[in-house]
């Protein structure tokens, strides 16, 4: 496998055409095109979709993978050798909103100071971001799920807590004489489809109607609607602050909850660019609940 196919694929996949791919590598786009033409002889099928924006087939995100491998170990390599100045490189990787506008954050703080590494944040719902390692869009992820990708290492970070709040305005209007919540008619919030947290919980008390949902996909914005009353919805307990302490907001229910397990999956290589990123995510993480 020729090393400048392979960052071909990678320029094509990352910019979505060979256009833009032969601007990020200096070279025509005829040029883009040959190389591309020449890993597909090489692997004997095709790795790209052309359509836009460009994809890989299974067979390319399988090369994808080993793409962005090697341009991690080249860049440590030379850096090693100490034959020409640390060239910088992108580190794509996947976090679901929530942690990134909660524990997350310090990881952001980390990265700042590696003048060798820019982060590529891909945000993506925690159930489905190892899908992304498998395509080798991301060279770690924050996940689910408990089961290593192919290729990759798990390590369990810990559990976000979600818990039913509401401001107390949208439960009083909701709640009648006799202290029970009318589920089927306050509104509630979901981030967008995959979020299920809000349907099991209503699930789980049996209420059988459909109340109006809002769709608001946005961590800091799913917070502020909550507090202005337009539905209730599970919060990430991190994201609640001091609201429950100070009235803002109320719990639905002070005994219901739920945990979302996180696990850090990332690629195995012996990369210390790699292995620095997972010591911040892992220092960031003592913040989940054990």
């Amino acid at each position: 496998m020729n090393f400048e196919h392979l960052r071909a694929l990678a320029a094509v996949i990352d910019e979505g055409t060979f256009e833009a791919a032969a601007d990020r590598l200096h070279i025509s786009p005829s040029a883009v095109s040959q190389r591309i033409k020449a890993l597909e002889k090489s692997a004997g099928r095709v790795v790209v979709r052309r359509a836009v924006p460009c994809t890989a087939t299974d067979a390319g995100s399988a090369l994808l993978r080993l793409a962005r491998q090697v341009q991690l170990l080249e860049a440590e390599a030379r850096e090693a050798l100490g034959s020409q100045p640390s060239a910088v490189t992108a580190t794509p990787l996947a976090v679901n909103a929530d942690s990134l506008a909660t524990w997350f954050l310090p990881v952001l703080v980390d990265a700042a100071g590696w003048a060798d590494a820019t982060l590529d944040l891909h945000v993506e719902d925690q159930d489905h971001s190892s899908r992304l390692l498998r395509q080798g869009d991301v060279l770690a992820a924050v996940t689910s799920d408990p089961a290593p990708v192919n290729g990759c290492r798990a390590v369990r970070l810990g559990a976000m807590r979600y818990v039913p709040a509401a401001a107390p305005g949208l439960r009083d209007r909701f709640t009648g004489a006799d202290g029970v919540v009318d589920w089927e008619a306050m509104p509630v919030l979901q981030f967008n489809a995959k979020d299920e947290l809000q349907r099991g919980f209503l699930a789980s008390r049996r209420v059988s109607g459909a109340p109006p949902m809002h769709t608001v996909p946005s961590s800091e914005a799913f917070v502020a609607a909550i507090r202005a009353g337009l539905g209730w919805g599970m919060l990430p307990e991190l994201q609640a602050g001091s609201d429950f302490d100070d009235g803002r907001l109320v719990l639905l229910d002070d005994r219901a909850h739920h945990d979302v397990v996180l696990y850090w999956q990332s690629w195995t290589l012996q990369s210390s660019r790699l292995d620095r990123l997972t010591t911040a995510v892992r220092r960031a993480g003592t913040r989940l609940r054990t």
